[in-house]
């Protein structure tokens, strides 16, 4: 665990001492704005609860890029520098250093969602909404975005370089986005396996109306553990092929 720490933190640093971070940042949070500028509170009057769970439904997109972003330079970065090879000399192991650099991904995930806290609390200017929808609302978007990054990050550490892996990595999480889309046109059992699958829909909607489920909590877990152990079987793969 200390180790995997160690990996975070380095990771987490290196967010900070290059400009990626911050555009990364920035660009979220300055859509993030403009969607909820343009979408949650113009137009027509509505009570504050909607105009929060319309802040969510845009947000959420923004969570699952910024994760895509974060993610993609994780493994991959090391296998263009070459110093992925530091790693297989290194009495450290592959779960150790997935781990590690998913959590300095998603730590700067939550960076960002809590400097983006400063939207939903304008609703309390000529609104009031409860707190506890605020929370599920901002859970929901932590674990879409932890998702997005476990995504990514099997992406990146089966990739050649962070171009591919970005795109993969995007490829993968899109199709999980859809799949409710597609749930809408097939016939059951598909229809119910497609709509459970998807990381949108199904087990965002609740949230974003203030409702926690545990059976959504351990789908987004599960589906987070699901990829960060493929990751780690990947590179397990990789270092036995040397």
């Amino acid at each position: 665990m200390s180790k995997a720490l160690l990996v975070a933190g380095r990771e987490l640093r290196s967010f900070f001492s290059t400009w990626m971070g911050y555009i990364i940042c920035a660009a979220a949070l300055f859509i993030d704005g403009l969607l909820f500028n343009a979408f949650a509170i113009s137009g027509t009057p509505k009570f504050s609860a909607d105009v929060l769970a319309d802040f969510f439904y845009f947000a959420s997109g923004i969570s699952i890029v910024s994760g895509v972003f974060l993610a993609m330079r994780l493994i991959a970065e090391e296998k263009q520098n070459g110093t992925i090879v530091l790693f297989y000399t290194s009495p450290i192991s592959e779960r150790q250093l997935i781990y590690g650099k998913f959590l300095s991904a998603l730590i700067f995930s939550l960076i960002i969602l809590f400097l983006s806290l400063y939207m939903p609390a304008l609703i309390f200017i000529n609104g009031k909404v409860s707190l506890g929808h605020l929370a599920s609302g901002y859970l929901v978007l932590s674990f879409l975005g932890a998702t997005a990054i476990a995504v990514t990050l099997f992406a990146s550490t089966i990739s050649p370089n962070q171009l591919i892996a970005g795109v993969t990595g995007a490829l993968f999480t899109v199709t999980l986005l859809v799949l409710w889309m597609v749930s809408e046109i097939v016939e059951p059992p598909f229809k119910d396996l497609f709509a459970y699958l998807s990381i949108h829909n199904k087990h965002f909607s609740p949230f974003s109306q203030g409702i926690v489920n545990t059976k959504d909590v351990i789908y987004y877990i599960s589906i987070t553990v699901f990829f960060l152990e493929c990751s780690v079987r990947a590179l397990e793969a990789r270092r036995w092929r040397g």
